[in-house]
């Protein structure tokens, strides 16, 4: 079993920052892609920014220049350090990974379980 347990969501005002963490558990060989997506009210799921295992990043261009995403290799957690955050910030966030779990043979993705962010403006 793999699990992924986000944190740090929370209310904030326009024009502040939040981190947020997600740590995958279990019983885990190698963790390729993670990734951080992001689903507000009324609208689909949305990716927000990936990360390979190399470090290698991609963003969307909604959060270019004010998100960072990073990880933790030996502690198998991704980070998304906000910065400059917009109402139009505001959803639920929710990280991806694409894990080898031990005694297995092919990469399957997970998700957490969501982690509200709330921007005031």
């Amino acid at each position: 079993q793999v699990q992924l347990v986000e944190s740090g969501g929370g209310l904030v005002q326009a024009g502040g920052s939040l981190r947020l963490s997600c740590a995958a558990s279990g019983s885990i060989g190698s963790v390729r892609t993670m990734a951080w997506y992001r689903q507000a009210p009324g609208k689909q799921r949305e990716l927000v920014a990936t990360i390979s295992s190399g470090g290698s990043t991609n963003y969307a261009d909604s959060v270019k220049g004010r998100f960072t995403i990073s990880r933790d290799n030996a502690k198998n957690t991704v980070y998304l350090q906000m910065n400059s955050l917009k109402p139009e910030d505001t959803a639920v966030y929710y990280c991806n990974a694409d894990v080898l779990a031990v005694f297995t043979y092919r990469y399957t993705g997970y998700w957490g379980q969501g982690t509200q962010v709330t921007v005031s403006s």
